[in-house]
């Protein structure tokens, strides 16, 4: 199965979660992706990247553990979608509009509704706007969590 995988649960990965269904969550995601596909939003690289980068600055991971997270980020099969931004002044400008999300989140919302792919995604707005638009969460069993 192929879903869409936005940022939040990526860095669980990196920077564990005291929120057990949230830590569930990423892991279940991560173990899909061993035998899955995920699809992202181009953007997602630079909000994986900028995370990071607040993260060390912080002291919360070291830059060896942010390498071995992006070596493990290289053998996943996670897909660029390459229509981000040809669409972000249209669709997914008006899709932040309807459902009160920042242009950003409305990014992963319009990838999931074009492709027609379940999200992974524990960002408590985002997962409501998917909600409403019919889009299927990986995993909604747990309420979600808020971004960090």
């Amino acid at each position: 199965m192929s879903f869409i995988l936005d940022a939040f649960v990526t860095l669980l990965w990196l920077a564990p979660d005291t929120n057990s269904a949230g830590e569930a969550i990423a892991d279940a995601t991560l173990k899909a992706l061993k035998v899955s596909q995920a699809l992202v939003p181009s953007l997602w690289s630079l909000e994986v990247g900028n995370v990071i980068a607040k993260l060390e600055a912080k002291n919360i991971v070291t830059e060896a553990d942010s390498q071995r997270f992006i070596a493990l980020l290289g053998q996943l099969d996670i897909v660029t979608d390459a229509m981000t931004a040809s669409r972000a002044l249209g669709d997914t400008l008006n899709l932040a509009r309807r459902y009160k999300l920042s242009v950003y989140d409305a990014a992963y919302l319009e990838l999931a509704l074009r492709t027609g792919r379940p999200m992974a995604t524990l960002d408590a707005d985002l997962t409501e706007a998917a909600n409403l638009a019919g889009i299927p969460i990986f995993g909604q069993t747990a309420k979600p969590i808020q971004a960090i």
